[in-house]
């Protein structure tokens, strides 16, 4: 396996995962706060794996698929946590249009790599501006300092989910005509 700067930060993303989830449980005032610095801090690392990657040519296969297994896992596992601490159908009807979106372009990727188009759904625009207003949503929505920043959190987090649409939107027409067309069988 190729260890470089990159996959280390992305591994780095994994370990805090279980971390999150401890933090995010624990009965203290601080801990609010300190979960939403973690999830931001894998954020952060999401963002600083793929420039490393780039800047330090050391873009590998391993870590090209460990990069989005590493975001789903941790954007997922955040989402459920809000869904449960929530309790709110606000929160969780576009948390699972979120996760279902993710499962949708993931097997679209996987299907188009399959008849050798996967260039024809790689990441735009969208899914990056997508990402952005999803991650410091999910960090508000963890943190709920106050009402205000807590329903500026909920407010991006409705941004992100419109941008969710639109870019699996993007997506699907982008592959649309591979998908209806008919087999040689």
């Amino acid at each position: 396996m190729p260890f470089n700067i990159p996959i280390a930060l992305t591994l780095f993303r994994l370990f805090l995962l279980p971390v999150f989830i401890v933090v995010f449980y624990l009965p203290y005032s601080w801990a609010p706060f300190a979960a939403a610095f973690i999830f931001w801090l894998a954020a952060v690392t999401d963002a600083l794996d793929g420039y490393a990657a780039r800047k330090l040519k050391q873009s590998t296969r391993f870590g090209a698929f460990l990069d989005p297994v590493a975001d789903k896992i941790m954007v997922t596992t955040a989402l459920v946590l809000l869904v449960a601490d929530y309790n709110s159908m606000w929160l969780t009807l576009p948390a699972l249009f979120m996760i279902g979106r993710e499962i949708v372009i993931s097997a679209l990727r996987e299907w188009m790599a399959e008849i050798g188009k996967r260039g024809a759904v790689a990441v735009s625009w969208i899914g990056k501006y997508k990402t952005a207003a999803q991650m410091v949503a999910v960090t508000g929505l963890i943190w709920h300092p106050n009402g205000v920043l807590t329903y500026a959190a909920y407010a991006l987090f409705y941004v992100a989910t419109v941008l969710t649409f639109w870019s699996m939107m993007n997506y699907i027409l982008a592959a649309w005509g591979d998908l209806t067309a008919e087999s040689d069988n």
